[in-house]
């Protein structure tokens, strides 16, 4: 506001999407600044004084809660000091109980380096975090288009990027794990999305797995939401969502079989079970032992210009026997 375009773009933006889209509002804080004086001065004294703390990054928190009200409060740049240097207890006591957004509110785990992987509404763990196992409690893989960085680099070559199949085996990963993905984008110093940026992200909305990317948040009555390495030829990954008529299971297949058969073993089919190829308007082929853990889908009467996407494939599974996991 004050050296700046002398405009509150933070609180444009916020009006902007709780006016315009169903979207939820969140806010990025940095608990640190590399060269702020304050901070380097408690940093010569070892984290004893906590002047940075209390005149500057504290308030700045309450100030930006109270203000924008954001649902989730992304917090970074912990990793020098203690949880208590932060007053990071004192802080998300207030934000649970009596800020505005008690009741909504969902933080991460970037409040002290001794809380991260440990405390928080989602796990974070670490930049660019995959575990590539079910994982119960909510995390997040926060990760760059950028294979290293998180800004715009003018020397950036084409092989620094994530191509499509990287990326969308990256949240097809994630998501099947129980993850939420936090794709960064960088931005120009003067706020152009450079093309590499808005190709993937175009590529990514052409594909059809929108709907497999959502998984079930209770993973104790939905089914499959982990990774399967199958026996057959291709990957394959496994989402869930609440559908019309039970729980539908998405299996995405991240290579197609050269013979044609994608084999799935982790699905249970019944005598209802259906299967739908997301984007093509054929029907699909397919070959189930009830009652077990054993399904063959038949793809090799669809020829290449028939491909509904080029990266990653998706068949919704219906009235599958519902599982319990472990």
């Amino acid at each position: 506001m004050d050296v700046g375009p002398h405009r509150d773009l933070t609180g444009e933006l916020a009006s902007a999407i709780r006016k315009k889209t169903k979207l939820h509002f969140g806010l990025y804080h940095s608990l640190f600044e590399f060269f702020h004086p304050l901070y380097l001065q408690d940093k010569r004294n070892n984290f004893k004084t906590q002047k940075f703390v209390m005149e500057k990054t504290g308030p700045e928190l309450y100030e930006i809660v109270n203000k924008y009200k954001p649902e989730y409060v992304w917090s970074d740049g912990q990793w020098e000091a203690l949880s208590q240097y932060w007053n990071s207890t004192q802080f998300l006591a207030w934000l649970y109980n009596e800020s505005p957004v008690k009741d909504i509110v969902v933080t991460n785990d970037r409040w002290g380096n001794d809380t991260l992987c440990k405390h928080g509404g989602v796990l974070t763990c670490n930049d660019r975090y995959n575990p590539k196992k079910l994982v119960k409690r909510k995390w997040e893989n926060s990760m760059t288009l950028d294979r290293t960085h998180w800004g715009c680099r003018k020397e950036a070559v084409l092989a620094d990027f994530l191509t499509m199949d990287e990326l969308i085996q990256t949240i097809a990963e994630t998501v099947s794990c129980n993850g939420n993905i936090l794709m960064n984008v960088a931005p120009t110093w003067d706020g152009r999305i450079p093309p590499i940026y808005e190709e993937r992200l175009r590529q990514l909305g052409l594909t059809t797995n929108t709907t497999s990317f959502v998984l079930i948040r209770d993973v104790e009555r939905g089914c499959l939401p982990f990774r399967i390495f199958n026996t057959g030829e291709a990957l394959v990954l496994y989402t869930s969502k609440k559908g019309t008529d039970g729980v539908n299971v998405y299996a995405i297949v991240l290579d197609w079989p050269k013979n044609g058969l994608i084999r799935l073993g982790a699905p249970i089919p019944t005598a209802k079970t259906k299967v739908e190829f997301l984007g093509y308007d054929g029907s699909v082929h397919f070959k189930a032992t009830l009652g077990q853990s054993s399904m063959t889908i038949d793809v090799s009467s669809i020829s290449f210009n028939e491909m509904p996407c080029d990266w990653a494939w998706t068949f919704k599974l219906t009235h599958l026997k519902k599982l319990k996991l472990k």
